[in-house]
């Protein structure tokens, strides 16, 4: 089968895997989404029964218009109760049946349910106060003005009396301040917000009670007088003149006592709406005890149903990994030809180009084989081949190269003899001839010996005689062939090292890299301003050698480029100086050969920094 449809039909399976699996647990989900929306429906039942507690109490505080939202509240719980025994849609979301084995506890709610709702329904339904209690307080506080009113006036009336009448004046001031704390108690028992009230009345009541007596004179005879403190005053009669106002005070007080009374014997809630509210608390705490059960039960049983899901899942997620595996096996082995594959491919970048892969299945893979083994043999010839043709260029460019400078030797040499007028006197224009043929056989000698060298570099046939140097005499010696050109340019030519230093090199090929280095400065400096200086640095591992100027410079792009073979920096001053492009390729070759690096730092119009490095590995140092 071939690889690709072996691929779809393995995605195949596990896109059917896959499918399936999120079928079930899709399932599952919305199965347990349902469920929890099912337990905080019940859970809801009780947040609606604390509801309904607190709305009871605010319309026995006195709100009204709490009696629809307790309506509202009632009708809530059956709907939610109601959709827990059958199911059905709430607010958008579906809830689920109770299940039978909840039915019993479900059931208990709903007995409890009904003592609760029928206490909620009387306390909706029955007047809150009792009429005759508040209109007593009515009463009381319809009159409380007039009673302090009259204490004021008694009080007014014992003024003018003289120091006997000292306490009849205390107890009536006693009096008004008792009448006016009635007041504001009474009215806080008739806003329902009484509190202990009910008892600091029956204080003041018998209170004001005992003090108008004793202003009276009538006798205390009543145990209450004792329970507050209040004892028989021994008092002198109120002149009849200055009675007036407690004349009046006693039947208004008699009247309003009576209605005092009556209201610390009765409270202000109705006695069968406080008998609802009083029922309704305890079956509270009923109706809370089985719901509560109800959703721990129900919890109980969800989590059994998940550890029953948890094992679907982890069937599905074993059947999975089993897949998966297969089809991870199914694959790798499809694929394990590709790492063959792949090796024989690296071997033949590495320059092995007979590698052949062993593979015969009727596959891609296969096809590809066969394809690389073919491609292997036709590398491997065409390599034979441009390996014999290299070699005969090789061959052919070295023996050219020999052949060339055979006869210029001799043109150099009679050159210079002629020039020298050993074979007779030569008039000035002759010399000058001369002087161009000589000139042209030094620079093609030059021409051939870098192409001469440069081929042995590239053969890597090129000798290095290394033995311990001087660098500071090797440097010495190349300003000394420098010098007369740098001179003839005015340009200055100097070195730094005032010192000896050694190192293991081949000091003809150190001094043709220098001389190169120094050439290229000297072209590329101006005269009467140029400047080319021979730098010299060292640590324990190796010497560096750098040739500096301030001439015009080499441009960015450049750079990177100037140490390859025949590459010239294009500038008209470059072509008039002339020069084959291999100086510096063949500088890198021999500092490389060397052990070390070569390389520049340029800016244009402000000058060149080329530095060599010379391992000092195995040197030894000899004082001069």
């Amino acid at each position: 089968m071939k690889i690709t449809q072996k691929t779809y039909l393995l995605l195949g399976v596990i896109i059917g895997i896959s499918a399936v699996n999120l079928f079930l647990l899709l399932s599952i989900s919305q199965e347990n989404l349902d469920v929890l929306h099912s337990i905080s429906a019940a859970s809801n039942l009780k947040v609606i029964v604390e509801r309904i507690a607190g709305t009871a109490n605010s319309i026995a505080s006195g709100n009204e218009f709490d009696r629809q939202t307790l309506a509202d509240e009632i009708s809530n719980f059956d709907q939610t109760y109601a959709i827990l025994g059958s199911g059905g849609q709430s607010q958008g979301v579906t809830i689920v049946p109770a299940p039978s084995e909840l039915q019993p506890v479900y059931s208990q709610i709903g007995s409890s349910w009904q003592d609760y709702k029928q206490s909620a329904e009387k306390i909706r339904q029955e007047s809150v106060f009792d009429p005759k209690v508040e209109e007593a307080l009515t009463y009381v506080l319809g009159k409380n003005g007039d009673l302090t009113s009259l204490t004021n006036g008694v009080v007014n009336d014992l003024t003018p009396l003289d120091r006997n009448y000292n306490k009849h004046k205390m107890i009536a001031t006693e009096m008004v301040s008792i009448a006016q704390d009635i007041g504001q108690k009474t009215l806080l028992v008739s806003i329902g917000e009484g509190g202990n009230a009910t008892q600091a009345i029956e204080k003041d009541t018998v209170t004001f009670d005992g003090d108008l007596k004793n202003l009276e004179g009538i006798p205390l005879d009543s145990p209450d007088y004792a329970k507050y403190g209040i004892t028989q005053e021994n008092l002198q009669p109120i002149p009849r003149e200055n009675s007036s106002s407690l004349r009046d005070l006693d039947p208004l007080w008699q009247a309003e006592q009576a209605k005092l009374l009556f209201i610390e014997n009765n409270t202000l809630i109705s006695k069968e709406f406080g008998s609802a509210l009083s029922h309704l608390d305890t079956q509270r705490g009923v109706l809370l005890d089985n719901t509560s059960q109800f959703v721990d039960k129900w919890n109980q049983l969800v989590d059994s149903e998940l550890n029953h899901n948890v094992i679907i899942v982890q069937g599905l997620l074993i059947v999975d990994i089993a897949a998966f595996v297969t089809v991870m096996f199914s694959i790798r082995k499809s694929l394990s030809p590709l790492h063959i594959l792949t090796n024989a491919i690296a071997r033949v970048r590495e320059g092995f180009y007979d590698e052949k892969i062993d593979y015969t299945s009727n596959d891609e893979i296969g096809e590809l084989a066969g394809a690389f083994n073919s491609m292997s043999s036709a590398i491997l010839k065409k390599e034979e081949e441009a390996r014999k043709i290299e070699v005969a260029k090789d061959e052919f460019l070295a023996m050219i190269t020999h052949e060339l400078k055979t006869p210029l030797v001799p043109i150099q040499g009679y050159s210079d003899i002629l020039l020298g007028e050993h074979l007779g006197p030569l008039s000035k224009n002759q010399k000058d001839r001369l002087e161009v043929i000589r000139s042209s056989a030094v620079s093609l000698l030059q021409l051939i010996s870098d192409l001469l060298d440069a081929q042995k570099l590239e053969l890597g046939q090129l000798r290095i005689k290394k033995s311990n140097h001087n660098i500071k005499e090797t440097i010495e010696n190349t300003i000394v062939v420098m010098k007369p050109q740098a001179l003839a340019d005015k340009i200055q030519l100097t070195h730094n090292l005032n010192r000896d230093m050694y190192a293991n090199y081949d000091d003809e090929r150190i001094i043709q890299v220098l001389t190169n280095l120094i050439k290229n400065s000297l072209k590329a400096t101006s005269p009467t301003t140029g400047k080319v200086e021979v730098l010299v640095e060292e640590n324990s591992k190796e010497i560096t050698v750098s040739v500096k100027d301030n001439g015009r410079g080499i441009p960015a792009d450049a750079i990177d480029k100037v140490f390859k073979k025949f590459y010239q920096v294009d500038t008209s001053s470059t072509r008039e100086s002339g020069g084959s492009g291999l100086g510096l390729s063949i500088c890198k070759g021999i500092v490389e050969a060397h052990g070390g690096r070569i390389w520049v730092q340029s800016e244009v119009n402000k000058g060149s920094v080329f530095s060599l490095t010379i391992p000092r590995e195995e040197s030894s140092k000899t004082p001069v």
